[in-house]
């Protein structure tokens, strides 16, 4: 009873921010926003049991990652002022309304048709790191190295871009 009521919390929390990503007019509020709803997603990803799952969202994502989009936020030092106006953005949200509400009827009876909680969905080791480190390194080796060998080529592309406009100068 108290996981559901948890996992009712930490998904409400989720989307919450997520629509405070969108609404917040300030970009720091938005990433603040975004924070919390990472956080919110490593909580769910606990409630799974998916401790790899956990660890990675709260290091990588949640810390990482959102401290470097923090940092440059505060680099540029975007004032209030030099915002842009934000017209038609209730349309926005009234389009997008219009749009998720039919979705969401869709998936929750999807949902309703699925078979009760006695039917086991996942197997024992979900989210373990030597689980996700057998499927990663047995079968999806090769698309692993490849992204790997892409992620290199465009870092050293971005360098020599980044050289070429220094030297431009």
């Amino acid at each position: 009873m108290f996981a559901e009521w948890l996992y009712f919390g930490l998904a409400g929390l989720s989307v919450l921010g997520a629509i405070g990503l969108i609404l917040f007019r300030h970009p720091m509020n938005g990433a603040m926003s975004f924070v919390v709803t990472l956080i919110s997603l490593a909580g769910l990803y606990a409630l799974l049991s998916a401790k790899l799952l956990f660890a990675v969202q709260l290091i990588v994502y949640a810390g990482a990652i959102m401290s470097l989009i923090i940092f440059i936020i505060m680099f540029l030092n975007i004032q209030e002022s030099d915002l842009p106006d934000e017209k038609g953005k209730g349309l926005f949200l009234l389009g997008g309304a219009v749009i998720i509400a039919p979705i969401s009827l869709f998936l929750y009876k999807i949902v309703k048709s699925l078979p009760g909680s006695d039917t086991k969905i996942i197997g024992n080791g979900f989210g373990d790191v030597r689980e996700v480190g057998l499927v990663l390194f047995k079968n999806w080796l090769l698309p692993f190295e490849i992204i790997s060998i892409l992620l290199l080529i465009a870092l050293v592309g971005a360098v020599v871009l980044a050289g070429k406009r220094e030297v431009g100068k």
